[in-house]
């Protein structure tokens, strides 16, 4: 299929529309695809016939000033996931911290456990309550 003849002027057009922030047919995101959209051009139009015309475009939107909504997406992502980054490391910091501690009161609980089930288990066995036991927090 051949394009249009007026397809380049559209482009053109629709370019100035979307940088001057009076987009008629798109939402005015700084893409391709909104570009074609505002256009009126099949997207391929951009990416295969007027690969000059979609150059010009990334020129302009970066001579412009204009940051695409793309990218002001993704840094709010990269924020975000940062953020979330610094919560887990030092969650993981503090367990870290934590499991010698456990990993003791656990090996000490053992040891009881195995020194009453020894006493039990002798003949005479008489069960005793051991004094002043501290209980752990949790």
């Amino acid at each position: 299929m051949s394009p249009a003849p007026d397809e380049r002027d559209r482009i053109r057009a629709a370019m100035a529309r979307i940088l001057a922030g009076t987009p008629q047919r798109s939402k005015g995101a700084l893409t391709v695809v909104a570009l074609a959209l505002e256009a009126g051009v099949p997207r391929n139009a951009l990416t295969q016939r007027h690969t000059d015309l979609k150059a010009e475009f990334y020129e302009r939107t970066t001579e412009h000033g204009a940051v695409a909504e793309v990218e002001q997406r993704l840094r709010a992502t990269i924020v975000r996931l940062n953020k979330t980054i610094a919560g887990k490391n030092a969650e993981l910091s503090r367990l870290r911290t934590d499991v010698p501690a456990l990993a003791r009161v656990v090996q000490q609980l053992t040891l009881e456990n195995s020194q009453l089930r020894e006493a039990l288990a002798q003949p005479d066995a008489t069960v005793v309550a051991l004094p002043g036991r501290r209980t752990l927090s949790p």
